[in-house]
Parts: C-alpha cells; structure tokens; sequence
C-alpha cells in the first residue's frame, strides 16, 4: 500500500474540521469578540487563505514571530459541510495546462470561488516533507460563506505556537510533539480525490 504525495490531514470530528489562519491584533481580536470575521479591519474583498496542516501554518508564520501581520495564530473550526463545499468548488491553482486556450482558463478560474494549492508538508524544524498538505483560498462568495455560515469557534492559539517553538529550539523534540494538534487523514470521494489532483490511498 502506497502514501499518496497529497494527504489532507486535519483535526476534526464529526461536525467540525480546524483550519488555522494567522493575522495580526486587529484581526485577531475582532474575531476573538465576535466569533467570526468582521469588516472592517478583516477584508471580506480579499482573497484568505485557510490551512488544516498546523505544522505547515508554523512554517507561514515563522511559529507566528515572523511579521507582526502574522503574529496571531487562530484555529478555526468551520462546518465539515463548509470545508467540503470548498473542495467541491475549487480549482488547482496551477491548472492552466488542462485548458486549451488561456482565456478558457480564465473564465473558470473567474467562475471558480475556490483555489487549491498543495505544498511541502514541514516536520518540526520547518523542513520540506515528501508529501505535501492542501491550502485552501477562498474567494468571491466563498468568504461570505465562510465568515457568516460555516465558522463555529475561533481559538488563539498563539501560545501554543510559541511554547512548541521554545521546546524546539531547545531540541526537546519529543515534548514538543506531544503539544501538537492530532491530525488524522480526512476521507473524500474518488471523483473529488481527482478533481484535487490527488492518487493513491493513505
């Protein structure tokens, strides 16, 4: 049995999956009071970017101290029927070569709320994995849904990323592990395991 290159991990059970996002004090608090996303300071016009792979935010954000716009990590649990809404409405970013012609291409990539990118999954000292974890951009109604429907809970969970920084940097690895959120493989169909370009079974 072979380990697919692309795996969507999470943490999730039967009503919820976490995604995690970081910003900075504004944002972060904002959502903190109200239990979701408000305009302002958050941008409901913009594309936002969510991840279930907390290792691979760790690694965006630099443990969430490498900008002060990213220095605020929140863990998002949305719908599971939010989250799977995503994947049924997506396209891979780099899909162009699937198209005839450029502007076909741009007409569903306009059509299109969702855009899927697979990366190198990190271990603990932020080095690529051979297989990689999904992000997830939401775009156009894609945000509305989001922010309004789908989320049910916005935890920091900054200092959690900090002390698992600390015990790393210290090469407490063991420890370290021990803090981190269980992520466990998220089943989907085969005809959507296609769409999202992905093979093999994990």
């Amino acid at each position: 049995m072979t380990t697919s290159t692309r795996q969507i991990r999470a943490f999730y059970n039967d009503k919820t999956i976490r995604v995690y996002q970081a910003y900075n004090d504004a944002i972060a608090d904002s959502a903190l009071k109200h239990g979701t996303f408000v305009s302002p300071p958050f941008k409901m016009n913009r594309m936002t970017w969510i991840k279930p792979s907390f290792l691979w935010m760790m690694y965006r954000s630099g443990w969430g101290k490498k900008d002060s716009g990213q220095k605020r990590i929140l863990a998002i649990d949305i719908t599971r029927e939010g989250f799977e809404w995503t994947l049924e409405h997506s396209l891979l970013s780099h899909e162009a070569n699937n198209y005839k012609d450029k502007e076909e291409w741009l007409k569903v990539k306009e059509a299109t709320p969702v855009r899927i990118q697979w990366d190198p999954e990190r271990n603990m000292h932020m080095k690529p994995l051979e297989h990689r974890t999904i992000q997830i951009g939401l775009t156009n109604e894609a945000v509305p849904l989001y922010v309004n429907e789908w989320i049910q809970n916005i935890t920091d969970v900054t200092e959690l990323a900090h002390k698992t920084y600390e015990l790393v940097i210290q090469e407490n690895i063991e420890a370290a592990k021990k803090l981190l959120p269980v992520e466990f493989p998220y089943d989907i169909n085969r005809k959507l395991m296609k769409s999202l370009g992905m093979s093999g079974v994990y």
